[in-house]
């Protein structure tokens, strides 16, 4: 299976007997799965066999769905609703007799609302129901185009996402080298801090000094932070490669890489581990706002 992103747009027309359609579509990024649809009057029937199949080829984002259907040779014919226009007519010559008021014209008779009739041509119900085939047929169309356009998108996602693995990972790699790690590094900043707390206080006994000096050593050790940092990332490169719809999974480790990143750099008291530190937490910022466009 490949990545999805969950952006996408496709278009589809066609026609049928009198018929002409169009479809578009259009997916943006959501936390679930929504499909918006706009149908023009008397196509209600195609609803739910659309949404149906939407939802069997998409698991996120929010889509909308517009359909165009024009008739063609289908002329409308206006008529006067006669029984509309004698119920005004007696009105107005009852109210002739009572009141001084000049007799309604034609242009306003016809201005009355209900006086003229928009007459719609006659269907053809085999026609309809082929027309509804073809709508539905199209629409299948340009919900495969939306598809394979959201799985190109999410090829060149998972290309990108792949790539901040591997500077996480060379980042990672640098922390743990990093001049501050090193054991004799570390008993130097140990020895500082050891003579501070002796210089401060004279009543230390030498079992307080020894968890003092525990303390400080475990809070300068950060690998398991790297460890973890590890793990993520080949996590990461599993579900990248395997694909499908891993987004929500993704999103779940690039918090779960942030954590490790910023317990690192909240550890580190080297400035090269630190820039170090800060570098990786841009990169996992990144990987995190592009798994926000994945499916």
């Amino acid at each position: 299976m490949s990545l999805s992103s969950m952006t996408g747009f496709a278009r589809c027309h066609g026609s049928s007997g009198p018929y002409a359609f169009e479809w578009e579509l259009k997916s943006v990024n959501a936390k679930g799965f929504d499909f918006r649809m706009r149908l023009p009057p008397g196509w209600d029937d195609i609803e739910q066999p659309v949404r149906k199949r939407a939802a069997e080829a998409l698991s996120r984002g929010t889509v909308y769905a517009n359909l165009t259907v024009k008739r063609a040779n289908a002329l409308s014919t206006i008529r006067i609703n006669q029984d509309v226009l004698n119920s005004i007519l007696k009105v107005a010559g009852e109210l002739t007799g009572r009141i001084d008021a000049v007799a309604p014209s034609v242009d306003g008779l016809l201005a009355i609302k209900g006086v003229i009739e928009v007459v719609e041509p006659d269907s053809d119900e085999a026609e309809d129901k082929a027309a509804r085939a073809a709508v539905e047929a199209a629409f299948a169309q340009a919900l495969a185009s939306l598809v394979e356009m959201r799985k190109r998108e999410g090829g060149t996602l998972g290309d990108i996402l792949l790539q901040r693995m591997d500077e996480v990972e060379s980042l990672a790699k640098q922390a743990e080298q990093a001049p501050g790690r090193k054991p004799e590094a570390i008993r130097a900043r140990l020895a500082e801090q050891i003579a501070a707390l002796l210089e401060a206080s004279d009543r230390f006994d030498s079992d307080r000094l020894n968890q003092e000096a525990i303390m400080i050593a475990t809070k300068a050790d950060i690998r398991e932070e790297l460890d973890r940092i590890a793990s993520h990332v080949a996590q990461a490169r599993d579900m990248i490669k395997k694909g499908g719809a891993v987004g929500r999974r993704l999103d779940f480790l690039a918090q779960e890489f942030n954590r490790e990143v910023n317990t690192c750099c909240s550890k580190s008291n080297d400035l090269e581990l630190t820039n170090t530190g800060l570098a990786m937490k841009n990169v996992v910022e990144q990987f995190r706002e592009q798994v926000q466009n994945l499916e």
